[in-house]
């Protein structure tokens, strides 16, 4: 059912469900050089698409779900969208320090996080 009650619910599980980090470890993260170091930036000293998202998603995670409005939604599926993308392709070995990894984290998803 296109943009019915069932479809906005599956969004915001889905969302919930790739988004691992807290709003406030997304923050944190956003903050570090790391985080600021990979992406593909918008024009000369640009933020990232990536790091942009992370703020964007902060702000998703602290809005309760009847609040979110069309927009919200979108943004939402792109994240899912690009955490399962971006999952499918983990190099091999330790990713701890890797730009795979940090590109993730912009998007609140932690490969670490148990």
């Amino acid at each position: 059912m296109a943009g019915g009650v069932d479809d906005r619910e599956t969004t915001v599980r889905d969302f919930r469900t790739v988004v691992n980090m807290t709003p406030a470890a997304l923050e944190k993260w956003l903050a570090t050089d790391e985080s600021r170091a990979v992406g593909i930036t918008h024009g000369e000293g640009g933020e990232s698409v990536g790091h942009h998202s992370g703020r964007r998603i902060v702000e998703l995670l602290r809005t309760r779900a009847p609040e979110l409005g069309d927009a919200d939604l979108a943004h939402m599926r792109k994240v899912v969208g690009y955490v399962h993308r971006h999952l499918a392709q983990r190099p091999a070995g330790d990713v701890r320090d890797t730009r795979w990894r940090w590109s993730l984290m912009n998007w609140g998803h932690d490969p670490l996080h148990r």
